[in-house]
């Protein structure tokens, strides 16, 4: 059974730090990219951050860039997303993705969220 669970959300205040974590199961999670996704009231989900299988490159929305960092630990099973200098537009549930393309399949898996409120 597949299973993609995100923790580490909660409340800071704008200028603060979180790091969430995903803990992966239940596939072979070396082989997926894995990445990181939001989604604010009323819009769209929107990628935050991408990192390969192997973790050599990583790349992010314009909006996070130099603030945020996608990171991965293979040995683990874990993907992490270290999100500094936090600003209100910054709120939103966060959503781990796995996702892997092979002969023309796609494995395509969601974890349930976590939410993330920067306010003062």
């Amino acid at each position: 059974q597949v299973r993609l669970v995100e923790s580490g959300g909660g409340s800071v205040q704008p200028g603060g730090s979180l790091r969430l974590s995903c803990a992966a199961s239940g596939f072979t999670f070396s082989r997926y990219a894995m990445s990181w996704y939001r989604q604010a009231p009323g819009k769209e989900r929107e990628l935050v951050a991408v990192t390969t299988n192997s973790g050599d490159t990583t790349n992010y929305g314009d909006s996070v860039k130099g603030r945020f960092t996608i990171s991965r630990d293979n040995a683990q099973n874990t993907v992490y997303l270290q999100m500094n200098s936090l600003k209100p537009e910054d709120t939103a549930v966060y959503y781990c993705n796995a996702l892997l393309t092979e002969r023309l399949r796609k494995y395509n898996y969601w974890g349930q969220g976590t939410q993330v409120t920067v306010s003062s």
